[in-house]
């Protein structure tokens, strides 16, 4: 199994490509090993010393460090814990997973076709070009205006993630929306 790395725009964050999907649908986000409990993926990753995220997506799996241990003494450790998972046959979540696409769910109600749109503008132009860097941003929130989004894996942390969300999402939206006035990250 040859497993490729890309680095990021956040350098505390690594992008691995096992060449196997590595969940069927949705993305999966661990920001702490307590919060990886249900994946066996993720339990193998944070066994690592100095993983303080794990972030899967379709065909990925993008690991934070802490920002004392330098990659060149942790990248061979996560390899390994990727290439035993992969190699055990065990799944990468255990358990049923989510099938809102990793939005939150919004209420009926007035805002309701909004919602809609800025969703799908999400799916369809935002969410496939985070992926490349290893990331995702999901729908937390609409409210007067305001959209609140959670950026995960790569995007969580990264130095140029407030310019993606003014310059970028935000212009995107109020584009298409008129409705929407700001956008806003969420922990």
């Amino acid at each position: 199994m040859f497993i490729q790395t890309e680095t990021t725009p956040n350098p505390a964050t690594l992008k691995f490509l096992p060449g196997e999907t590595v969940l069927g649908s949705g993305t999966a986000d661990f920001p702490s090993p307590e919060t990886g409990a249900a994946s066996p993926l993720a339990r193998r990753i944070f066994a690592v010393d100095g993983v303080t995220g794990v972030f899967l997506g379709r065909d990925f799996v993008t690991v934070t460090k802490a920002d004392q241990v330098p990659w060149d003494h942790l990248k061979p450790s996560v390899l390994g814990a990727i290439m035993e998972h992969f190699q055990s046959g065990a799944p990468a979540i255990e358990g049923a997973a989510s099938d809102n696409g990793g939005h939150v769910a919004h209420e009926a109600g007035p805002d309701a076709e909004i919602v809609v749109q800025i969703k799908e503008l999400l799916d369809t132009r935002v969410r496939p070009a985070v992926a490349q860097d290893g990331g995702d941003i999901t729908f937390h929130g609409f409210d007067r205006g305001i959209v609140y989004l959670h950026m995960q894996g790569a995007c969580a942390g990264c130095p140029s993630s407030t310019l993606t969300l003014k310059m970028g999402i935000e212009n995107l939206l109020r584009h298409y929306i008129p409705e929407v006035v700001e956008v806003r990250p969420v922990a």
